[in-house]
């Protein structure tokens, strides 16, 4: 499993700060969660993290070191990576797509011995889609192509899992299944996740974005506050303890418009206030 620490990252394109005075630590083991609306720069930070874009500045480091100075062949034997846009089209089957994890460790063309089938029909089991290993990718449903991308990164025995959005575009009970197939795993995560329910139930650790900075970090407890919701996504909302994990749930009320609002503007007014000017203005 895997540390990280993040100093300073800066990603600017043009004259306009993408990323901004990025900071945040990942101890071995966690779940951390990155949270925020569409546009905040979770994506971005993903890649930044990942290597897929270069920050303009920053200080990244995994385990202790530097990730510049780790080979892409290194890189790739501690770090998987499962985006957020795979090609659904893969023509291969789901057998031969989780064999794709074993790149960083034999290379393109090598085959498959003895040892490494056993390998992939474990972590086909370990994400439970054994029985669809000779299935076509392109014909699963999106929480098994999800399940597939889950196992192919498992096969390359990385110490650190980031997930760009994992539940995107899943039915509810997807989600829970995938999100929770996650948190089972024996290794440091980083997922960027849309559902604050999901994220406040499941992450040991929570970053939340806007507009290219830090707002909050740190458990789901510290970082979901109602009016730090309310700020950030401009809905209003109050928090209560699940009943099964005593963590914060979000309950979402209606009627209400907190956009472009700075955080002193933003209060929380209540809940038949608004349902009833929502029938007023309908």
């Amino acid at each position: 499993m895997a540390s990280l620490e993040v100093n300073g990252l800066h990603w600017q394109v043009g004259d306009r700060a993408l990323l901004d005075a990025i900071a945040f630590s990942v101890k071995t083991g966690q779940m951390l969660g990155i949270i925020g609306p569409n546009g905040a720069g979770k994506s971005s930070l993903l890649r930044c993290l990942y290597r897929y874009i270069a920050p303009t500045a920053a200080s990244i480091e995994l385990n202790g070191e530097p990730i510049a100075q780790y080979s892409a062949k290194e890189f790739a034997r501690k770090v998987a990576v499962v985006q957020q846009d795979t090609p659904v089209e893969l023509d291969m089957t789901v057998e031969q797509l989780v064999a794709l994890g074993l790149t960083p460790h034999k290379g393109w063309f090598a085959s498959l011995t003895a040892s490494d089938k056993a390998n992939i029909a474990a972590v086909l089991e370990r994400v439970g889609i054994s029985l669809l290993a000779k299935r076509p990718y392109h014909g699963l449903s999106g929480g098994e192509k999800q399940r597939a991308l889950i196992a192919r990164a498992l096969l390359q025995q990385p110490q650190l899992l980031i997930l760009d959005e994992p539940t995107n575009h899943l039915d509810i009970r997807y989600q829970i299944q995938i999100m929770e197939l996650v948190h089972s795993l024996d290794m440091t995560v980083i997922a960027s996740i849309h559902d604050l329910n999901l994220a406040s139930a499941l992450c040991d650790q929570l970053l939340m974005l806007n507009h290219g900075q830090v707002v909050a970090m740190g458990t789901p407890a510290e970082v979901l506050t109602e009016a730090r919701i309310a700020d950030v996504f401009g809905v209003c909302c109050q928090l209560v303890k699940h009943p099964q994990h005593s963590r914060p749930c979000i309950q979402y009320f209606y009627g209400y418009e907190f956009q472009n609002r700075s955080p002193n503007q933003v209060s929380s007014p209540s809940p038949l206030q608004g349902i009833n000017q929502h029938k007023v203005n309908n």
